[in-house]
């Protein structure tokens, strides 16, 4: 797998530049142009997924710290003419963001190329037509299990065909491709590898297979409840041929393939086994403002202090220079001395 799907393309760590510059395109010091923003709009959600969130005891952010639409409209314009070029509303769960519709045509009239969101789905087939009519291009859904009992234990919230059915919802309002994250948990759902294979072949929705992250608020992630990419590749491959479609110019961390009859695609984002740091075009806007240059630092760069204290757009922009410029070479994960970010994933947003 490794080889059909890397060719051509280095997500090597590349060279450091010593001096950032403040015209141009948004790079870090080691020439990764940032054209992908992820914005989170809160940290608060209906699930409580086992790989994200514990059942009670989550401390959400104050609602006077959360940016208010304005402030995350200013910041996506900023942005869009920094040459960012496509953006991810996120989470938490957005959908239970009030007025989110409202908020996505506003970040749509921006003019990016692409406006998508990825949700867990429970709110989604009421709102998919408004999300759609708003501007919204997009939606990936999460679905760990194709099993309703299962499911309901690993969201510990939830129904399966809630899900399904939303995701029948966004495909009529035109929210396409439709995509479907998988997190894959060794003992829990790994022998719905090939369900969801089946699932993406009998449908045409792309099925993402992701790596278990160090993540989770409890803590409680570790290695063995990992299912490395190239295991899924395999363990699908035996039973239906895939192609990689490798593209050198897309730093999407999803690797992809076709099966060889034709018959759907799927991805694997194996951010674990198989970084792709060398080719990361992201940064990511926090619920309460603060821009990371990356899931796994705690480095941050606050721009609701920015545009609370006065500070114009030219402010703003170099806030977000400085932001990307100081992201690191790669996330560290597999270094010894790799520390777990203090944030979650809702507290970051995806």
């Amino acid at each position: 797998m490794t080889s059909a799907v890397r060719i051509g393309i280095s997500r090597s760590r590349p060279e450091a530049r010593s001096e950032m510059p403040l015209v141009g395109p948004l790079v870090d010091r080691y020439g990764r142009v940032h054209d992908d923003l992820r914005l989170s709009v809160t940290d608060r959600c209906n699930l409580r997924c086992v790989y994200c969130m514990p059942t009670e005891g989550m401390t959400f952010l104050p609602r006077a710290e959360v940016l208010s639409f304005e402030e995350i409209v200013r910041v996506a314009g900023v942005a869009r003419s920094l040459g960012v070029r496509s953006v991810r509303i996120t989470g938490g769960e957005p959908l239970v963001r009030r007025n989110i519709c409202d908020l996505i045509g506003r970040i749509a009239a921006l003019g990016f190329g692409d406006v998508a969101l990825t949700t867990n789905g429970i709110l989604l087939a009421a709102l998919a037509e408004d999300l759609a009519s708003a501007g919204l291009r997009r939606v990936n859904v999460s679905c760990d299990s194709l099993r309703p009992g299962r499911f309901s234990a690993i969201r510990r919230r939830g129904e399966l065909d809630v899900v399904l059915g939303a995701m029948a919802a966004a495909e009529a309002a035109g929210l396409t491709p439709l995509k479907v994250n998988v997190v894959l948990l060794r003992g829990q759902n790994d022998d719905e590898i090939a369900d969801f294979a089946d699932f993406a072949r009998q449908t045409g929705r792309v099925v993402r297979f992701i790596e278990y992250m160090p993540l989770d608020a409890e803590g409680h992630w570790d290695r063995d409840q990992l299912v490395p990419g190239h295991e899924v590749f395999e363990r699908i491959n035996a039973r239906w041929p895939l192609q990689a479609m490798a593209d050198p110019s897309d730093p999407a961390p999803a690797d992809r393939f076709r099966f060889a009859d034709g018959q759907g695609e799927i991805g694997l984002i194996s951010t674990v086994t198989e970084p792709f740091c060398g080719t990361c075009n992201r940064l990511r806007l926090t619920a309460d403002g603060a821009i990371r240059n990356c899931l796994f630092s705690d480095a941050e760069h606050s721009v609701r202090d920015v545009m609370r204290a006065g500070g114009t757009d030219e402010d703003l922009a170099r806030t977000i220079r400085e932001a990307v410029w100081g992201k690191l070479p790669g996330h560290g994960i597999n270094e010894p001395g790799f520390l777990r970010p203090v944030r979650s994933m809702s507290m970051i947003g995806g």
